[in-house]
Formats: structure tokens, C-alpha cells, sequence
């Protein structure tokens, strides 16, 4: 008897020890609402194109329903349109050397699609002169949640 309650001991500890990395990841666990990064999922390949334009702002929103972890857009200006461009979650792109502030050139490649009613773009990347800043891979995976 003695050995199995030693043995069920590890193995709750051990349970206990994961469960507690999982939610550390970035954009997992009830901090954030437990559906990670809100768009890190949306992407469709057949609605991806180019825009070019200035940066309006640079903004900070929180995906989901209250989640605590938050993600980074902006707000593009093309000759067409203003247009928000979801960038991805703050603590990666902030991780980045490419900065982005208000007035700068910059094109996008990214998915367009319709949030809330809204025409929005999901970025795969976003060049800003010779910099240019990766989001996503060419099937649209995002590079935050590493290898699958």
C-alpha cells in the first residue's frame, strides 16, 4: 500500500508541474481567456494580397472575452481604404527589433477578410524599408506558437 501511495504522489506532482507550464506558454491558459491569441487562428491563403500605406496608429486590443494577455494592430492608410492590420500578440512582436509608430511607410501581406463587419488584414508580414517582420509562415501557421 505504502508504494502505491508513493507512486500516486509523483504522479499528481507531475500532473500538477504540466498543467502549470501549459498555461505559462504565451496566449494559453485562463489568463487569457483560454482560446489563446484571438486571430492566431484566421487565415484563408485565397484572400491574401499586398497593401502599402502609412501607419495611422499603433494600437494594443484584448482578443476574446477579458482575457488578461494582448495582442498589437494598426491602423493602415492606403490610397483606398484605412484598414486595422492585426499584427499578433504584443509580447512577440515586441520581442522584434522592427518597431512600428504612427506616420511610417510600410507595406503588409496578409489575409483580408471581414471581422465584425469590418474589412480587416490578418498580417503575414509587414516590411518597413529595409526591415522586414515575419508573422506568419506560407500556409498562414502563425511563427509565435513555434514548431507543431
Amino acid at each position: 500500500m505504502r508504494k502505491f501511495g508513493m507512486f500516486s504522489q509523483v504522479v499528481c506532482i507531475l500532473s500538477l508541474i504540466l498543467v502549470n507550464a501549459s498555461w505559462a506558454q504565451p496566449g494559453m491558459g485562463p489568463a487569457s481567456g483560454g482560446s489563446g491569441v484571438h486571430y492566431g487562428t484566421m487565415w484563408d491563403a485565397k484572400t491574401v494580397e499586398s497593401l502599402s500605406g502609412e501607419v495611422v496608429a499603433v494600437e494594443k486590443y484584448v482578443p476574446g472575452r477579458g482575457g488578461t494577455t494582448y495582442g498589437l494592430r494598426l491602423s493602415l492608410k492606403t490610397e483606398k481604404e484605412t484598414i486595422p492590420v492585426f499584427l499578433g500578440p504584443g509580447w512577440y512582436i515586441e520581442e522584434q527589433r522592427i518597431k512600428f509608430a504612427a506616420n511610417d511607410k510600410i507595406e503588409v501581406k496578409g489575409s483580408r477578410m471581414s471581422i465584425q463587419g469590418q474589412p480587416t488584414i490578418i498580417a503575414q508580414e509587414v516590411k518597413k524599408g529595409d526591415q522586414v517582420l515575419k508573422l506568419r509562415d506560407d500556409k498562414g501557421a502563425p511563427l509565435w506558437i513555434g514548431p507543431r
